[in-house]
């Protein structure tokens, strides 16, 4: 078996490529599929765990949301039987990370939780200091992880017991010390803190959107009947909070357009299933693991197809192999089940071939999708028989035609050297080159239009400048005891580069605004508006365009009391002329000390600009003035040449000026781009892989083209003696081959616009696969076929007449 795979080192080399490269993209691919699933499932009750999310029906929009009212859970809880646990979880880092004080020393972490006493009953973890069960039962106890202990205090042990500081006012004793969870958790955490030290987060709240409610349910319950429960649970305890919250009936509200709608989302599904706006931590993609799971197979049978056309095409040789085997007494299943053997032999050398290059690109894969990935995964005895029985199937599946076909040819003809291929033969070899290709073309499609839509996001169409803006995450720190942030800015100005700078509470990266009850005055017209808090610079330092009105301006005292709206939150509103309209709230922080209703003045409209992610429309937004309401973000203008030396200087201005935090920034840009990291992630990996599709589509041609030729030997002799040229023969054995290109293509192009334009679809905002795209795919894949084809047929039309006939 071995001398006869050496005999033909050019096949089986070729062979070995395609069926390899088959087999590593699958096994490369799978560990990327498992890396997405059975996220939070080491939790022992994570088949009984749902989160509570809720549906809010605005009047021009719906949003998802996993962040519920403090006392939805525990209401359900009390209601229905069905429910065994509820415990809340708290974000206290809010996008910015929170600010941790140990003994000395100032830290900034991202990963700071409050939660119910209850917590560490539901969800499962391993103690290495410190009573699980009481961890956060006490106030002001806090829970850390084993990495953040040593972080902090050098280990576990030196942990227990010691005290810690959160966002200046909480203090803090540890109580216990915890294994790290597994990175395949949703809820991740360096911090825990009990939700017993925060009074105001147990007073009764059906309104205001504070926590993430997690429900255990009793055995044998089925969640779908708790859920069919739930809206009763809105008439309940959320209908009686409307006429307080938005001073009109709950019939009223409804009538407009708004509602709630809460729903049960099972634990193990959150990391791929969730598109909430407020996620504790960005999600996975179902679609991308469904894409790649389809690229893994439609590679795997690509290579397999290769095999056979490869196979195949090397009939002519095997074949007087075949004869005298049959003349010295092997009947046909010992010669199929030979044939069978090799083809098997050779798909478990390829599968080992495609462990070695798997093992070598795992690293490259990590840092590809930003995620850690082990190739030691493969490497336990069921993995490894699971791989080895795959690699017996695939050698079967790919061997089982080629073995029929060589082990049935007559002793008789093939030894006078007369035999053909079958009619039936040549026609599956075209279908399945058809089908390679078809793949193919899908891929370079999928591709290009997955590529276009994020430069079409991540572009110049956002509605604002994103380029060169530095976003100061943690600068809140310079307005603790003395306000240091206008001397911060006084010194900011002047380094070299700096343009502008703004102070506000969030920035158009997707990490977060305020929802906000307003009322026009005058008017019956009651909203719920996404809000920002700004100064008068925010507009030039986005580049923000005014279409009516103006923005805030420094001079003017009175416009802290003033608003400027985009244009859909002036369509909502209902608004003919904004300019000079009152607006007013039912949020206490908009109001008066003594409860009374302050009026504010729209100033001016904004053009509409992409705030959240294009998966998302433009919701209406509502832009206050930040001299009345907090801030907490120092957004700086920086010119792109002095780019790296401001960043240096600036880290060296903050350096001397709040030496006890270290400081937090990030580029905006950056953060917009961190939206669509799922996208970005599947466009680099369906570009990589899309292009070995192509490379063993064209091996597959390679070998359908090896056995066309050699079967059109006496032909193409013929043709030659008759007077034909090297031109006219080349057009006679390639267009055929061009014409399953053609056929490749007719069938790829509805599949690719049906599955392009579902992709798409996920988008509020996106491109149109429009027919370049598909007529560029087309005439690549024309193109390489082209080249595939071209030193096969050439090498057959310019070959010797004499020496051709005589091989017939």
């Amino acid at each position: 078996m071995l001398r006869t795979l050496l005999k033909r080192k050019a096949f089986t080399l070729i062979n070995l490529l395609g069926l390899t490269s088959g087999m590593a993209v699958c096994m490369l691919l799978t560990l990327y599929i498992q890396g997405e699933l059975n996220w939070d499932s080491f939790h022992a009750k994570s088949n009984r765990m749902y989160r509570l999310g809720v549906e809010r029906k605005y009047t021009s929009r719906i949003a998802l949301r996993g962040e519920i009212p403090q006392s939805i859970g525990q209401a359900v809880q009390k209601e229905f039987p069905e429910v065994e646990q509820s415990v809340r979880v708290m974000n206290i880092s809010n996008g910015t990370g929170a600010q941790v004080i140990v003994e000395d020393k100032y830290f900034q972490d991202n990963k700071t939780l409050v939660a119910d006493s209850n917590f560490f009953t539901v969800f499962d973890a391993d103690f290495i200091a410190g009573n699980g069960k009481t961890a956060l039962h006490n106030v002001g106890s806090v829970v850390l992880n084993e990495s953040t202990a040593k972080r902090y205090f050098g280990s576990a042990a030196n942990a227990l017991g010691k005290h810690l500081t959160v966002n200046n006012n909480n203090q803090f004793v540890i109580s216990a010390v915890c294994k790290d969870w597994p990175e395949k958790s949703h809820l991740q955490f360096d911090i825990l803190a009990s939700m017993t030290t925060f009074p105001a987060l147990n007073s009764p709240n059906y309104y205001d959107f504070y926590v993430y409610d997690y429900l255990l349910l009793k055995n044998n319950v089925s969640a779908a009947t708790l859920e069919a429960k739930l809206p009763s649970m809105v008439e309940k305890y959320v209908a009686p909070t409307i006429p307080q919250g938005f001073g009109e009936s709950y019939q009223q509200f409804l009538a407009e357009g708004n509602g709630y709608r809460y729903f049960l989302q099972p634990l193990p599904q959150i990391h791929l299933q969730s598109n909430f706006v407020d996620e504790i931590r960005p999600g996975g993609s179902l679609q991308a693991v469904y894409l790649f799971t389809g690229i893994a197979i439609f590679i795997l049978f690509l290579a397999c197809i290769n095999f056979i056309n490869l196979s195949t095409a090397m009939s002519v040789e095997r074949a007087r192999e075949v004869g005298i085997r049959k003349t010295f007494g092997s009947d046909t299943s010992s010669i199929l089940w030979r044939f069978l053997s090799e083809s098997v032999f050779f798909s478990i050398a390829s599968i080992l071939v495609a462990a070695g290059i798997t093992a070598l690109l795992t690293p490259t894969l990590s840092r590809i999708a930003g995620r850690v990935y082990n190739f030691n995964w493969f490497v336990t005895p069921l993995h490894i028989l699971a791989v080895l029985s795959f690699s017996v199937l695939i050698g079967l599946i790919a061997g089982i035609y080629p073995a029929f076909v060589l082990s049935s040819f007559k002793p008789i003809l093939v030894l006078k050297g007369r035999f053909k291929s079958g009619v039936r033969g040549l026609a599956l070899r075209n279908s399945l080159v058809v089908f390679q290709f078809a793949i193919s073309i899908i891929l370079i499609i999928a591709t290009i239009v997955v590529n276009d839509q994020l430069h079409f996001v991540l572009g110049d169409r956002l509605g604002f400048d994103k380029d060169n803006i530095i976003s100061i995450d943690n600068a809140f720190n310079l307005r603790n005891f003395t306000d240091r942030s206008q001397a911060f800015m006084d010194e900011l100005k002047r380094i070299n580069g700096v343009t502008d700078m703004s102070r506000c509470g969030a920035l158009p990266d997707g990490r977060g605004d305020a929802n906000c009850a307003m009322q026009v005055v005058g008017t019956r017209v009651q909203r719920t508006q996404a809000t920002i808090f700004v100064d008068d610079r925010y507009q030039q330092v986005l580049g923000l365009t005014i279409s009516r009105g103006r923005f805030f301006s420094r001079e003017l005292p009175t416009d802290s009391f003033s608003m400027v709206l985009n244009e859909a939150a002036v369509k909502d509103f209902g608004l003919t002329n904004p300019i000079g309209s009152k607006i007013v709230s039912t949020e206490p922080f908009f109001n008066a000390p003594d409860g009374k209703q302050i009026a504010y003045t729209v100033i001016g409209v904004v053009k509409d600009f992409h705030f959240q992610s294009l998966h998302n429309k433009i919701v209406p937004l509502v832009i206050a003035n930040r001299a009345r309401f907090g801030w907490g973000i120092l957004a700086v203008k920086v010119s792109c040449p002095q780019l790296p030396a401001a960043v240096s200087s600036i880290e060296k201005l903050w350096k001397q000026m709040e030496p006890k935090h270290e400081l937090k920034f990030s580029f905006l840009d950056q953060n917009i781009a961190e939206l669509y990291k799922s996208e970005q992630t599947a466009e680099r990996i369906v570009t990589i892989f899309s292009s070995l599709a192509v490379f063993i589509a064209c091996i597959g041609l390679l070998g359908l083209v090896t056995f066309t030729t050699t079967q059109r030997t006496r032909e193409i002799g013929i043709r030659k003696v008759l007077g034909a040229t090297v031109g006219s023969i080349f057009i006679v054995l390639s267009k055929d081959f061009l014409r399953l290109i053609a056929i490749s293509m007719l069938i790829a192009f509805p599949v690719a616009w049906w599955a392009t334009n579902s992709w798409l679809n996920s988008f509020a905002y996106r491109i149109n696969a429009i027919w370049w795209i598909f007529m560029m795919a087309g005439a690549l894949a024309f193109l390489i076929a082209f080249v595939t084809i071209s030193f096969q047929v050439v090498k057959a039309a310019i070959a010797n007449p004499i020496k051709s006939l005589r091989t017939e």
